[in-house]
């Protein structure tokens, strides 16, 4: 067995069990930093390897807990799956029926409406294009997670105030069909601004969309590619054909869970192209063309692009190493994802006392990173700024009338709804603390003593040498 059968068998059980990691490890073998060493490369004895077998069959969950939080019939669970040993642990017997927190659109609906994450987000990508230097034929950009379109939206106007007669090429990777539609309602007004901009949006995987070439010959063979020339000269005309796209997506942008992982995948791979019929002649160069395409990007945006509990070797390996060999030279590759130290966190840790989500800093994933890429990561220049720099905090909305002794339900709600999501605690952690209570005093605590509620980011930037 090695580290990662290991730590995926712990963070099933403690799932299942209710328990944060650091609490299984003190209690199986009085270590709390247990999980955290065997992320980061450490080793274990065969001795300890047989204690932690022993408390998980010694202390087995006690069956599923209640989902008490609920928004729609259509996603509604009502029951756990149901468990099955495997090599003398309790597990789930189908990773499909896994319910991930980021599939859950009301709570991340609710935090970007509600929370200034994405504005300061986009400001802070919008920071790097004074280091650009693009060469021909055009500005060469990929979002690495898309969400609803909002951060990408806002860098591409401040990317034409920057570069107003640039030629532009976006590419967008997202494997959600509600954040494509999302972010192709915004677009409309962006071809109308900036003519000469192609829109790509894909759902490949972070190894191939830079790309738009996939490697299996299965999937390559199955491939949908689509292109869209708008016509006309005025957005509206633009939202309209926008619109029209509805049945292709619906048909093609489609997505399953593996059944292995359980993670997100597409159904089919699918490329999307959208640009100006008016400004054919003068993007043909730019239009990616079926069969793969260079990636030479001058900025790599990667905003939260990975689960801040996946393990480092995920975080450098399928993420983070695959974007930045996707630089052009002088390209700029900045990750962002959350830091925690904040009220936030305090919310959480007034639940759960023990939880700590955020176990890799911008330090040590350059430095998984720079080990991964091995010979290809001199010529590129790894920068985790110091804190003023690197670290910044975004707030929750509300009034200054709202934060009295008396706040109202809904500000509550949308409070501890923010700290759960940044703090990504599974729906299954969640049954507990609603059920009894304790969620609405840990929430009201907090944001009486602090006068609201914010949170911080943490950035890093990679960059490719110019030639």
């Amino acid at each position: 067995m090695n580290a990662q059968q290991l730590l995926q068998e712990i963070s099933d059980y403690c799932r299942q069990a209710g328990l944060a990691e650091s609490t299984f490890g003190r209690r199986a073998v009085n270590d709390g930093k247990l999980t955290a060493r065997l992320r980061n490369g450490g080793r274990i004895t065969t001795d300890t390897l047989d204690r932690i077998h022993g408390f998980i069959t010694a202390h087995p969950p006690q069956g599923p807990r209640p989902i008490v939080i609920e928004r729609s019939r259509e996603t509604r669970a009502t029951t756990a799956p149901p468990l099955q040993p495997v090599n003398g642990l309790m597990k789930p017997a189908s990773p499909q029926k896994n319910f991930r927190f980021f599939d859950n659109r009301q709570k991340y609906l609710l935090f970007v409406n509600t929370c200034s994450e994405k504005w300061e987000v986009a400001h802070r990508v919008s920071e790097e294009l004074a280091h650009l230097h693009p060469r021909p034929p055009s500005l060469r950009v990929f979002d690495a997670g898309v969400g609803d379109g909002s951060v990408l939206t806002r860098v591409m106007r401040a990317m034409h105030d920057r570069f107003a007669h640039m030629p532009f090429y976006v590419v967008g990777k997202e494997i959600s069909l509600e954040d494509i539609r999302l972010t192709l309602q915004k677009m409309s007004d962006r071809f109308f601004e900036h003519p000469a901009t192609v829109l790509v949006l894909t759902n490949l995987a972070y190894a191939d969309a830079p790309w738009l070439h996939v490697k299996s010959l299965n999937a390559a063979s199955s491939m949908v590619w689509h292109e869209l020339p708008l016509v006309g000269n005025s957005a509206h005309r633009f939202e309209e054909q926008i619109t029209d796209l509805e049945p292709f997506l619906a048909q093609n942008w489609r997505a399953g869970v593996s059944a292995r992982t359980g993670n997100p995948i597409y159904e089919r791979p699918v490329v999307l192209v959208v640009y100006r019929e008016d400004h054919r002649f003068l993007l043909d160069p730019i239009i990616p063309r079926a069969g793969g395409t260079s990636a030479n990007y001058d900025l790599v945006i990667a905003s939260q692009p990975y689960r801040a509990r996946a393990s480092l070797d995920f975080k450098a390996q399928r993420v983070i190493a695959p974007l930045a060999r996707a630089l052009g030279p002088g390209g700029r590759l900045i990750g962002i994802h959350s830091h925690g130290h904040d009220p936030g966190m305090e919310i959480i840790q007034k639940v759960w006392p023990d939880d700590q989500p955020f176990i890799h800093d911008r330090h040590a994933i350059l430095k998984a990173v720079k080990h991964e890429l091995g010979p290809a990561a001199r010529d590129l220049n790894f920068n985790a700024y110091a804190d003023n720099r690197s670290l910044f905090r975004y707030v929750m909305h509300t009034l200054p009338s709202e934060i009295s002794e008396s706040i109202g339900t809904s500000t509550l709600f949308a409070a501890w709804n923010a700290a759960i999501y940044v703090a990504q605690v599974e729906d299954e952690r969640l049954g507990e603390a609603v059920a009894d209570g304790r969620y609405v005093d840990a929430t009201r605590d907090v944001l009486q003593e602090r006068g609201g509620l914010w949170f911080f980011d943490e950035s890093f930037v990679i960059s490719r040498r110019r030639a």
